[in-house]
């Protein structure tokens, strides 16, 4: 995670007439048992971006959801004025489509949702009554089943420029086992979706560690700026670019 912290200053942002500049931010929204430095790095290339960045962090573990929503507000709150964008990991998307179900900003920019469990995790149905898995993952990240009543389950649908990225690689092998489908170690490609998204792009990367890939942060950019990911994208190319940053820095 570190090594990938100082290169993501070096990813440069896709060439647009649109520009990112000081009337826009993005509030970046951890996930589930995290902290706002697991998307440090996100922030760096964000900045370097153009980007104005809120790194919000809140206590993920130690509340319900009803009162982990607000803390969305505050951030918004923080991010002052100009258009607000928002990147977020795991249960970070799921606080924020709480919130924007009846709340905006003055100006509502784009989202990019990182592993969202748009529809809940397996994860939870089977280990939610452990009382290891229940301690690490408090109250709201029990509410993140599959069924019908789950926390993800009863929120509408997006309404909003929403991108979405899965990932396919996982590891731990016992939970890969558990969850059907191709998944990231948590949340299931399948289970990202959601209905009113304008993209969804899955990438070989895992749920605890994609934030600070490389690609991901590049493709983040790519949506915030211009709407949509980079088809032509490769990780390749993105080594490239920042190997050649790194030698002419």
């Amino acid at each position: 995670m570190w090594l990938t912290g100082p290169l993501a200053r070096f990813l440069p942002a896709p060439a647009t007439e649109e520009g990112a500049g000081t009337e826009d931010v993005v509030v970046l929204l951890h996930g589930l048992a995290r902290t706002d430095a697991s998307l440090a790095p996100m922030a760096l290339a964000l900045k370097a971006a153009g980007f104005r960045v809120v790194n919000w962090a809140y206590p993920s573990t130690k509340a319900a959801p009803e009162d982990l929503v607000p803390e969305v507000g505050k951030a918004v709150a923080a991010a002052g004025l100009g258009r607000v964008n928002f990147v977020t990991h795991s249960m970070g998307g799921i606080l924020l489509r709480d919130w924007l179900a009846r709340s905006r900003p003055q100006q509502m920019g784009r989202v990019v949702m990182l592993a969202p469990p748009n529809h809940g995790s397996e994860l939870v149905d089977r280990l939610g009554d452990n009382p290891v898995f229940s301690m690490v993952n408090g109250k709201a990240g029990l509410t993140l089943g599959t069924g019908p009543e789950s926390w993800p389950n009863r929120l509408p649908p997006a309404d909003y420029p929403l991108g979405i990225i899965a990932g396919t690689r996982s590891l731990n092998p016992v939970w890969n086992a558990i969850l059907p489908g191709p998944n990231d170690g948590k949340v299931t490609v399948e289970s990202t979706r959601l209905e009113g998204m304008a993209e969804h792009l899955v990438l070989p990367v895992t749920h605890t560690f994609m934030m600070v890939n490389p690609m991901v942060i590049r493709q983040v950019i790519s949506f915030l700026r211009l709407g949509h990911f980079d088809p032509g994208l490769t990780l390749s190319a993105v080594m490239k670019v920042t190997f050649q940053a790194v030698q002419s820095g």
